[in-house]
């Protein structure tokens, strides 16, 4: 299928600018190929000759090699043919589904460390040429550096939060996509590489054969199928698979935007959300349902699949606006899993912790009974990384909830806590706490939310949360040498306000201490760029150089155990 997306139509945008040209990756240094061989993990490919560690032991005599191997490869524009073969082993998507159900498989490949060697420095050229000529998608939060799950559901509650503050009702819509990274066309991805991110030349040339007459086997147990030519797709696993399917799906963002709809997008999973008043609900999904039918044109002609049937619809509100919805034209649900967490109609998330207590509590139960039969330090390791990371998953989200929903969250880390000291069931649990040197829910909650913030402030990234904040203007004061976020003005007498970020993030932030907040004092705070919305991904940091990430988490722990657990 020839790719439209030059053409000015609905179904495929055109590029907004033409992108730099980018025509050579070449030459690769040795201590580059040392580094990148060192960050590989010790994983193997049926077709490695060696195993991963034994190359590794070997690397002083083989670097060059491998060096030589990877620069012919980018100069000549041609990625050989033993490179491109895998073996897919078929990878259940979730313990509880149905194992003889063929659509419940994941087709992981498994490549050799060579390919993945080379696809690593690739990747790191291209991504330094995307972020340095601002070609990256705002509205795509999947394999971006300072990018999560986390930060793009704070960007989406943030809206439906300060919608419900307006009186509004928000429709959100989670679309699913069906096989995304297998039905890639390979001729629309090379046309997109060169009309929207100038790749051309020798580079072009190397994405051709990288794509090209890739093959593979189906590996279950120790049974191997007969090798397939892939003719259509990105192989899942591999290096390259998933910033080659963000930058196939960017014209989307471009069409979305021009229906009017807020969006987001996570890889294949792709959120809108549409606020209006209660009056106007049924011009607005109208408005909503006739986007979706350019939508889902625009990925039949892009060769991707809308699974209509696991398309959600929630609508968000307060329950008086709600009510005087009267919908007869939407299948509507009262809650959705969303990236991993549970959104509902009134955002209490009440399903969301009521799930994760069950599934904790069972964690918890499992842990009680080989208790008797592990070290403190491996319980405590275990309790960790099983229960507390549970926990702590969005948990920025719980911010300002109230207290009886945190109550809940505590009392899952109080039964955590005794299950690892092993004390009786209604032990007092704030000593334990403290000698675990564990937080209380609260104040992991208000880590994970000014880490955040910091981590904003620092980077500049993500642009979507970070043109939520402003800087509170510099006054001749003591003050002056620190950073201070201002206030957003006050649009709304509901208390549900103060949980969206840009409320709650000044507010936290400007509680701790002026040693945390020192400005940078290169740089004019009155004139920082945080105080107006921007796009570029260079834009300096107005904190001080000097509070390096690891001295403020180290602070910030500090003095939230205090506030945990006061003198």
């Amino acid at each position: 299928m020839a790719d439209t997306s030059t053409s000015v139509s609905p179904h495929s945008p055109s590029p907004l600018t033409t992108a730099p040209t980018l025509s050579t990756f070449w030459p690769v240094s040795e201590s580059e190929i040392s580094k990148v061989l060192f960050n590989c993990p010790n994983k193997q490919c049926d077709s490695d000759p060696i195993p991963s560690w034994l190359l590794k032991k070997c690397a002083s005599v083989l670097i060059p090699t491998i060096t030589n191997i990877a620069n012919l490869s980018l100069s000549s524009g041609n990625f050989h043919p033993i490179l491109k073969e895998s073996t897919i082993s078929p990878l259940l998507k979730k313990p509880t589904l149905d194992t003889n159900e063929l659509s419940n498989y994941r087709p992981i490949s498994n490549l050799s460390l060579l390919s993945k060697i080379i696809e690593r420095v690739v990747k790191s050229r291209l991504t330094d040429h995307l972020s340095s000529n601002n070609l990256l998608n705002p509205h795509q939060s999947a394999y971006c550096k300072h990018h999560s799950t986390e930060t793009a559901l704070l960007y989406i509650h943030d809206h439906l939060i300060n919608a419900i503050g307006s009186q509004k009702v928000s429709c959100l819509c989670l679309l699913d996509l069906s096989a995304a990274f297998d039905t890639i066309d390979h001729n629309i991805l090379l046309t997109r590489l060169s009309s929207w991110f100038g790749i051309h030349g020798t580079v072009l040339n190397w994405f051709k054969s990288y794509l090209s007459s890739r093959s593979f086997r189906v590996k279950c147990d120790k049974n191997y199928s007969s090798p397939h030519t892939c003719l259509c797709g990105v192989p899942q696993g591999s290096v390259l698979g998933p910033l080659l399917f963000v930058m196939y799906t960017t014209p989307l963002s471009t069409l979305i935007s021009s229906l009017s709809l807020k969006h987001h997008l996570y890889a294949d999973d792709t959120q809108l959300f549409l606020s209006f008043h209660p009056p106007d609900f049924n011009s607005s999904i109208t408005h909503l349902q006739n986007a979706l039918q350019q939508i889902s044109s625009w990925m039949t002609a892009n060769l991707l699949t809308l699974n209509q049937t696991k398309t959600e619809f929630l609508l968000i509100g307060l329950k008086q606006q709600l009510a005087k919805i009267h919908n007869t034209s939407l299948i509507i649900t009262d809650s959705a899993r969303n990236l991993g967490f549970i959104f509902d109609e009134h955002l209490t998330f009440s399903k969301q912790i009521s799930l994760l207590s069950k599934s904790c509590y069972s964690h918890i139960r499992e842990l009680r009974c080989i208790r008797p039969y592990l070290d403190f330090k491996t319980a405590s390791t275990i309790a960790t990384s099983i229960v507390h990371s549970k926990l702590d998953y969005c948990n920025s989200l719980y911010c300002n909830l109230p207290k009886s929903q945190i109550n809940r969250l505590q009392l899952i880390q109080n039964s955590l806590a005794r299950a690892v000291v092993k004390a009786p069931k209604f032990t007092h649990t704030t000593p334990i706490l403290k000698s675990l040197h564990w937080l209380k829910i609260n104040e992991r909650i208000e880590y994970k939310f000014l880490s955040l913030t910091y981590k904003v402030l620092s980077n500049t990234q993500p642009i979507y949360l970070y043109n939520l904040i402003s800087l509170q203007p510099p006054r001749s004061t003591r003050s002056s040498s620190v950073v201070t976020l201002a206030l957003p003005p006050t649009s709304s007498s509901l208390k549900i306000t103060d949980r969206s970020f840009r409320y709650a993030s000044p507010r936290l932030w400007n509680k701790l201490p002026h040693s945390f907040r020192q400005s940078n004092p290169t740089q004019s705070l009155s004139e920082s760029p945080i105080s107006a919305p921007v796009s570029s991904s260079f834009s300096p940091s107005p904190l001080s150089s000097s509070i390096t990430p690891s001295l403020f988490h180290s602070r910030l722990k500090t003095y939230l155990f205090q506030k945990s657990f006061p003198p």
